[in-house]
């Protein structure tokens, strides 16, 4: 008489089912690039020059965040596009507002700005079409426009142009290398760092749809940049007529 196998009892049927479940959640952490882009599955060179492809074909963008240079911190709040740029810069207690339509650059001061701007003092009237009386008070809450010329132009225009600002902003230091997988406000992100100690800067690349960078810590603190709203446009208009104040060939500054 044949006898039939036993059934197994339920505890080996709880051990079985036990060691499916950890063959299963282990074999899905195998692959931490399934469901992304796939650029984490590159060197980190080639994912740094992913990034730089996908910022070269990109539309507009928005800056947050605190940038140091030559000893000084400002705080950025720009939304950049080719064509122009707007938003809020402060550095120490003085504020400012950019915007820039084409070469058409225009500046809003906080009073604290102008103040500073004027040294502390008032502008003589008339004579090179420098304004009278006090500068912060006959400003207001109006934007000048500044001239090509002025001394400003340059340094102002540059928080403003999107090509310039990110090719600057983007530059590592040091041979690139692989580090963690961040999530950057809900978007996955792998690291793409300067030198394996990330003294050159880090940068992270996003891991869903195109690879943009969305986050930037550059080298030596000087600052930590947030980088959204890949592609999203925004309206740029020069300022009415009555909302500006045109100087001419100068703007007050110290």
């Amino acid at each position: 008489m044949t006898r039939l196998p036993r059934r197994p009892s339920r505890r080996a049927r709880a051990a079985v089912a036990l060691c499916a479940g950890l063959v299963a959640a282990l074999s899905g952490c195998a692959d931490p690039d399934e469901g992304t882009n796939g650029v984490g599955r590159l060197p980190a060179d080639a994912i740094e020059q992913k990034a730089r492809a996908a910022v070269d074909g990109a539309t507009a963008v928005r800056v947050t965040g605190e940038l140091v240079t030559s000893g000084q911190t400002y705080k950025l709040d720009m939304r950049l596009k080719k064509s122009g740029g707007a938003g809020s810069v402060t550095a120490h207690t003085a504020a400012f507002t950019l915007l820039r339509v084409g070469d058409a650059l225009f500046l809003k001061g906080s009073p604290g700005f102008w103040s500073q701007a004027a040294g502390g003092a008032s502008a003589s009237p008339g004579g090179s079409g420098a304004p009278g009386g006090d500068v912060a008070g006959t400003l207001g809450d109006k934007y000048v426009k500044v001239p090509a010329g002025d001394p400003s132009y340059k340094q102002l225009r540059g928080f403003t142009d999107m090509g310039a600002l990110l090719d600057g902003l983007l530059a590592l230091g040091g041979k690139p290398a692989k580090g963690d997988r961040p999530t950057v406000h809900g978007t996955r992100t792998i690291e793409v760092k300067g030198g394996d100690d990330a003294k050159g800067g880090t940068l992270d690349v996003s891991l869903e749809g195109t690879p943009y960078p969305v986050r930037l810590t550059r080298a030596g603190g000087a600052g930590t940049l947030l980088l959204d709203d890949w592609g999203k446009d925004f309206a740029l208009k020069a300022p009415a007529r009555d909302q500006m104040v045109d100087y001419g060939s100068e703007i007050p500054h110290t």
